[in-house]
C-alpha cells in the first residue's frame, strides 16, 4: 500500500483559474474503485497500490492536454512503506494521538 500525492499543473492555458483541469483529474479517481484519494487545496493524496496509483497518475498528467493545455508538469511524491500497512487515516491519526499525548512516541 502507497499513499502518493500529485499535484498536475497545466500550463499554457486561458486562464489563470485551474478548477476545470482539477476536476478532470478526479474524475479519473473517482472512477477507480480500488483506491482511495483525498483532494487538498495544493495537490491530491492517492491510497492504493503502488502500481495501480502510477498507472492513474499517469492518466491525469494526461487529462490537462485533453481539455487544452499546452504544457503540463506534474510532480508526486511517493510514500511506500513495507513493514506495515500505512494509510492516510492511519498517519492523521499517528500525528493527533500525540496531540493529544504530549511527548507520545511511535
Amino acid at each position: 500500500m502507497a499513499l502518493v500525492e500529485v499535484t498536475v499543473m497545466p500550463l499554457g492555458t486561458q486562464s489563470t483559474s485551474l478548477s476545470r483541469f482539477v476536476a478532470g483529474c478526479l474524475e479519473i479517481l473517482q472512477q477507480a474503485e480500488d483506491i482511495q484519494f483525498q483532494l487538498t487545496p495544493m495537490g491530491t493524496v492517492i491510497e492504493g497500490d503502488l502500481n495501480r496509483v502510477l498507472e492513474l497518475v499517469r492518466r491525469m498528467h494526461e487529462q490537462p492536454f485533453l481539455a487544452g493545455a499546452s504544457r503540463v508538469n506534474t510532480s508526486i511524491r511517493i510514500d511506500d512503506r513495507r513493514d506495515k500497512q500505512g494509510t492516510m487515516a492511519g498517519k492523521m491519526a499517528a500525528v493527533e494521538e500525540k496531540l493529544t499525548k504530549p511527548g507520545g512516541t511511535d
